[in-house]
């Protein structure tokens, strides 16, 4: 009896050679390429005289640094603005596909793959940004890569890599009203902490993930890399196939028909031995929301932020005095008691079409409180394209969200959608790290109807309660 697990047989698929310490040569099937982390790589190629190996397996996305505002007008950052012009000059220059911040098909390169059918079942995908994990989602091997590793995918289309740990996490029960994958992810990293998978590919399974929407599944993947994991996995199925069939690159005819063959042969052998295993019923769950600086330090939105003094832990209890210090809070706070200044629904985890048909659904109606400037930024412009479509700007609008172009946006601070020092953010994104959203910008993170309702409410409340 076979005992591998999915994440084994891709990586053997994919194995070109093998060194005796476990570290092995993969052949790489999709690379997606964005502005930040390939300025180097590329002109590293240009030095060397080195073409692109695999042009038509290579797809450049502009998000990281692009403005979401009106982009008929110049950038006004003057480095980010030279850095996208280098991008689209290597791309006419190396022969590549891109798109550009005026294409239709822009948006955060995690949204882009899934949507255009370059990302699928059972291929190696890489690119250079740690949230690639997210699309394992679709059961690829999907890799972030440093600088000097976009560079050697570019002229082999191979990667070195040490083989991985396997880790399986079985999500059982009935996810409960109002309570999406946001939630359960966080619960994951509360449980196991951001250290508890590294080294290890890990695996989603269980009675949930199959209820999962292929949106749901994308956020749990995108966040494995905060829970430590080199990658998250998830085999494909029906849904899976659903979400691909037809998309632009996607396999066609007697093709496709071939490849989904393969592709129901992806799952792991009822016999394969995972080195570690965590579970978690999800039947009581409660809307989860971040208090410090790390996404493990999490809680129910009926709790209270923890004192230092309640946590046994020495290195924990540090690390919390520290988060409460940067947060500019005490600790014993009610999180329904804690106010804010901005709300941002995007990221690569959740700026997806059902993300924001969700954050509809809680705002219609409502308006944004006056205190609170919210934006909504859509995960590309085919989601823009496809919000629109429902009518569901004109929602977000009268409600008094910003409403604006697909990037990556206050994700991080390397656009103009960024906090300012001291402002509190309910966020959608994956990252709570301090300066994350700009210098001295404090970061809690939830789900999209936990930002939506905050939005309104000017503090957290509990959308299960929600009017």
């Amino acid at each position: 009896m076979t005992r591998r697990t999915l994440y084994d047989m891709i990586w053997s698929e994919h194995l070109v050679d093998e060194w005796p310490d476990g570290t092995g040569l993969l052949y790489v099937d999709r690379h997606i390429v964005h502005e930040v982390d390939s300025p180097q790589a590329f002109a590293s190629l240009r030095r060397a005289g080195r073409a692109v190996r695999a042009p038509e397996k290579t797809l450049l996305v502009v998000d990281h640094n692009v403005p979401t505002s009106d982009r008929t007008k110049p950038n006004p950052d003057g480095a980010s603005a030279a850095q996208i012009a280098y991008f689209a000059e290597n791309a006419k220059f190396f022969g590549l596909e891109y798109y550009d911040e005026f294409d239709r098909r822009q948006g955060i390169c995690h949204v882009v793959g899934p949507e255009q059918g370059f990302t699928l079942p059972g291929v190696m995908l890489v690119c250079g940004d740690s949230h690639t994990s997210t699309h394992g989602a679709f059961g690829a091997l999907a890799y972030g890569i440093g600088t000097s590793e976009v560079e050697h995918v570019l002229a082999t289309q191979t990667l070195i890599q040490r083989k991985s740990r396997n880790m399986r996490a079985v999500i059982d029960g009935k996810l409960p009203p109002h309570l999406t994958a946001k939630d359960i992810i966080l619960a994951i990293i509360g449980e196991i902490g951001t250290a508890g998978g590294t080294g290890h590919a890990l695996e989603f399974s269980g009675e949930v993930i199959g209820a999962l929407t292929m949106e749901g599944r994308m956020t749990l993947c995108n966040m494995s890399v905060e829970a430590g994991a080199r990658t998250g996995i998830i085999a494909p199925d029906e849904k899976t196939y659903e979400f691909l069939k037809d998309r632009p690159k996607s396999p066609k005819g007697a093709m496709w028909d071939e490849a989904r063959r393969y592709w129901e042969t992806l799952r792991s052998d009822e016999a394969a031995v995972f080195d570690r295993e965590v579970r978690l019923d999800v039947s009581a769950l409660p809307p989860l929301v971040t208090w410090g600086t790390s996404p493990e330090q999490v809680i129910s939105i009926t709790g209270r932020v923890p004192k230092p003094a309640e946590i046994g832990n020495e290195s924990k209890r540090h690390a919390a005095e520290r988060s409460l210090a940067y947060m500019g809070l005490k600790g014993g706070e009610k999180i329904v008691d804690i106010t804010i200044d901005r709300a941002f629904i995007g990221s690569c985890t959740n700026a997806r079409i059902e993300d924001l048909r969700e954050v509809a659904r809680v705002v219609d109606g409502k308006t944004v409180n006056p205190n609170v400037q919210a934006m909504i930024v859509p995960g590309s412009g085919l989601v823009k394209q496809q919000a629109e479509a429902e009518g569901l700007h004109r929602i977000f609008i009268a409600a008094g969200f910003d409403w604006r172009e697909p990037g990556c946006s206050m994700c991080l601070a390397m656009n103009p959608d960024r906090l300012k020092p001291g402002e509190r953010c309910a966020s959608t994104s994956n990252r709570n790290f301090e300066g994350r959203q700009g210098s001295g910008g404090r970061t809690h993170l939830v789900s999209p109807a936990m930002a939506a309702a905050a939005a309104i409410a000017g503090r957290f409340v509990d959308v299960r309660s929600w009017g």
